[in-house]
């Protein structure tokens, strides 16, 4: 069988325990764990920690898998609960090493203590799998190092996959897994260039969410061994750059379990193709990499950076500290049966939330045991591995999954999120990795996923100071405006409110338009093209489209009564209102191409050439793909849409600065009863550039969410200006060029000029 990752969903209330003590500011990895050479590269120095083992050795090998250990060394525990040991260089050969150090460690603790009898595979010293403190040691167990900077292959493998040799429970607990289990590996510092890191403010960001094995695998202009990895994803970095992206996004690129994918290509049973079940925190994916060896994987991903970064390409990744690939309980009948790969069998109540008895997994992500974020030493591995990531890989900032677990302030038998305690993780994120200046500069761009499961896990716009979030009332007003008229009521003062910014969510605590990551889809969801295509997910169907489990029931999608050009209307509208709107807009690979995953709204398993992004693209895929090329630019090319503040601030001198006026269709300013009125849905803003040192004196935008034409009154568009239309996402200018360039647009004329937009459609014009 594979790999069993399942989880126990937590029904207890949450009841706050005693607090944590305050994680104290220290120099990143200051207990310097992991394994590395010395300065003189004579000595290899192992270090971890663990404050509930009794004893741990350090098991030394000379091949990945496959074969038995070659020396064993006893750790010796020191200050802060961290055990070290000092191998010399000069003995690997001795032992039979004579190329890369591979490693591994065994642990012994309350209930299992060591005995000088035991040998592995046997029960010599076994007490319980799990004791009244939550102690999980089962040294029949290797254990990867929660520190290491690679590892060797995943716990399941094509030539190796009976996934019961990790679990630690009455049928498991004997079987010995070492000579299969991932390994550490011991690798040497490296000076290799991530190139000259971009220092754009992430206001004027436009995010495009990616997988690093779907960008490339469907490209015939790559090499076949190129393809999915990350020397691949590299090679994208100038044709994202024309397209105008600025931030990649990638999907996980941590090591997961993945390897057995390919196994049965059509069987979808156990994959993890998006690859939210982290093993280990430091190491690059292996999979993801051309270059398989030793330090392989390391060394590309550091090139592919670079070849982002020398297009001017801010590289983020995806980032998931709420959980982990170790998983929850076997299943709800079974609570003793864990899996003991890594941080379990070193110090289980550390690193994880239990319930509080101490003998379960306190679950509110569904998908395996909370991550203890409210332990200190917890907390050392997210920021030492955080730090890691910039620093040596030379990463440019995180999307964090499900957050909220992030912002817990409790560590057993209960959760609870309270943004205000400084010590929670992501207050000390942002005090130990200062998040990038409002202007631009040195620093990391930290961006939320602001929900997890249960308690009060949904805090969108309730996130710290130094925290971008992922806006899903922008997804949810927008998605309602334009596929649910009649069905949910949607205020024109919503929609400005999301148009602008969302104040409502971000001012409140001094936090900008720029903190909220504007979006309509994502990965988890349907595409751009499924949402204005599908009026439900169809996640049962074969393969390669399905089938896949789980995913939202309530999309807030419509298939536009099924005709082909309104959805490509709806897709633009989307697009278009996206790059007008203050915030940060963040895109799906392939939405740029009106990619379609035939209704799937939950491809999480699916490594299959539909899920992977297409190189090859029908007219009216082409023309789509111009239309958010040129909506970029224009965002691009106008501060005015991309404010540092909110609209309408005060300047020094205590003057309310006019930037945007709300208008209804007839040229009236638009006012509460308006915006209140549940019965309206048409609505045009106009954004004052000269406050911006815009290029365009003003800017203006009128949104018909309505299914007739609605005739809107233009404003006035500055001294001696007429307006210019730069676009209209209605179908009769449908085509290649429907995004007017500069110095191309179409005069359309001076105050009170009306225009007809139709049902359902977009206008942007520009004074000149």
């Amino acid at each position: 069988m594979k790999l069993r990752q399942f989880a126990l969903a937590a029904a207890a209330a949450c009841v706050l325990g005693a607090a944590a003590p305050a994680p104290a500011t220290a120099a990143i990895n200051a207990s310097q764990l992991g394994a590395a050479y010395d300065a003189t590269q004579s000595n290899i120095t192992f270090r971890l920690y663990s404050s509930r083992a009794t004893r741990i050795e350090l098991y030394l090998y000379s091949s990945a898998s496959g074969t038995q250990e070659k020396a064993r060394v006893v750790l010796t525990r020191g200050a802060n609960d961290v055990w070290s040991a000092s191998v010399p260089v000069s003995s690997l050969a001795g032992y039979g090493i004579t190329g890369t150090v591979y490693y591994g460690y065994r642990a012994w603790g309350p209930n299992w203590p060591y005995q000088a009898s035991w040998a592995k595979g046997s029960s010599t010293g076994f007490i319980s799998d799990v004791d009244a403190a939550g102690n999980r040691f089962n040294p029949n167990k290797l254990l990867s190092d929660p520190y290491a900077r690679e590892l060797s292959h995943d716990p399941v493998t094509p030539a190796m996959q009976d996934g019961t040799i990790y679990a630690s429970g009455p049928l498991y607990r004997n079987i010995d897994n070492g000579a299969q289990a991932p390994k550490g590996m011991v690798l040497a510092a490296d000076t290799q260039s991530i190139g000259t890191r971009p220092t754009r403010a992430f206001k004027d960001d436009v995010v495009y969410e990616t997988h690093v094995r779907g960008l490339t695998m469907n490209d015939p202009l790559l090499p076949a061994g190129y393809r999915g990895t990350y020397k691949g994803a590299g090679m994208k970095a100038v044709w994202l750059a024309s397209l105008g992206v600025t931030a990649v996004e990638f999907l996980p690129v941590q090591e997961t379990q993945n390897d057995t994918n390919d196994v049965d290509p059509t069987s979808t049973t156990g994959d993890n193709y998006w690859g939210y079940m982290t093993l280990n925190y430091f190491a690059p994916d292996r999979r993801y990499a051309y270059d398989k060896s030793p330090g392989g994987p390391t060394r590309e991903f550091k090139a592919m950076v670079k070849a982002f970064h020398d297009a001017g390409i801010k590289v983020l990744i995806d980032v998931v500290y709420n959980h982990t690939g170790e998983g929850g309980a076997w299943s709800a009948q079974d609570t003793s049966t864990y899996n003991v790969m890594s941080m379990r069998g070193l110090d289980n109540p550390a690193y994880y939330s239990l319930t509080s008895d101490m003998q379960s997994s306190w679950d509110n992500t569904g998908v395996g045991g909370n991550y203890n974020t409210h332990n200190p030493v917890a907390q050392n591995l997210i920021v030492d591995s955080l730090a890691y990531w910039r620093d040596t890989l030379g990463v440019d900032g995180y999307r964090f999954d499900l957050a909220s677990v992030l912002g817990n302030t409790c560590e057993h038998g209960c959760y609870n999120f309270d943004k205000m305690d400084s010590t929670n993780a992501l207050n000390r994120i942002v005090q130990e990795l200062p998040p990038r200046p409002a202007t631009g500069g040195a620093g990391v761009d930290l961006i939320a996923e602001p929900w997890a499961i249960g308690g009060n896990s949904y805090q969108v716009g309730g996130f710290p100071a130094g925290w971008a979030e992922w806006n899903g009332a922008y997804r949810d007003t927008v998605r309602k405006s334009q596929n649910k008229l009649g069905l949910e009521d949607v205020s024109t003062g919503a929609m400005a409110t999301r148009f602008a910014g969302s104040s409502d969510l971000y001012a409140d605590d001094g936090r900008k338009p720029w903190h909220s990551v504007n979006f309509l889809t994502a990965h988890d969801g349907f595409t751009l093209k499924d949402l204005y295509s599908c009026n439900g997910k169809n996640n049962s169907q074969a393969w390669p489209y399905g089938a896949s489990d789980g995913g939202e029931d309530n999309n807030n999608s419509w298939d536009q009564g099924s005709i082909a050009a309104d959805q490509r209307k709806a897709a633009r509208n989307g697009m278009a209102l996206m790059m007008v709107s203050a915030g940060v807009p963040m895109m799906v690979g392939g939405d740029e191409s009106l990619r379609s995953l035939n209704c799937n709204n939950n491809p999480y398993n699916l490594d299959s050439n539909a899920n992977w992004q297409s190189w090859s693209w029908t007219t009216d895929q082409s023309n789509f793909q111009s239309f958010a090329r040129g909506m970029i630019a224009f965002r691009k090319a106008h501060p005015a849409l991309r404010p540092a503040n909110h609209y309408s601030s005060v300047d020094n001198n205590g003057n309310v600065m006019e930037q945007l006026r709300w208008f209804k269709p007839n040229g009236q300013v638009a006012d509460a009863s308006y915006f209140n009125d549940a019965a309206n849905h048409a609505i045009a803003w106009r954004i004052d550039g000269s406050e911006f040192g815009d290029t365009a004196s003003a800017i203006y935008t009128a949104y018909n969410a309505w299914s007739g034409t609605v005739n809107f009154v233009l404003p006035w568009p500055g001294n001696g200006k007429i307006w210019y239309r730069v676009t209209d996402t209605c179908n009769w200018a449908e085509g290649g060029n429907q995004v007017r360039a500069p110095g191309s647009e179409d005069v359309i004329g001076g105050e009170n000029t009306s225009y007809g937009l139709c049902g359902r459609g977009t206008l942007v014009l520009i004074a000149k």
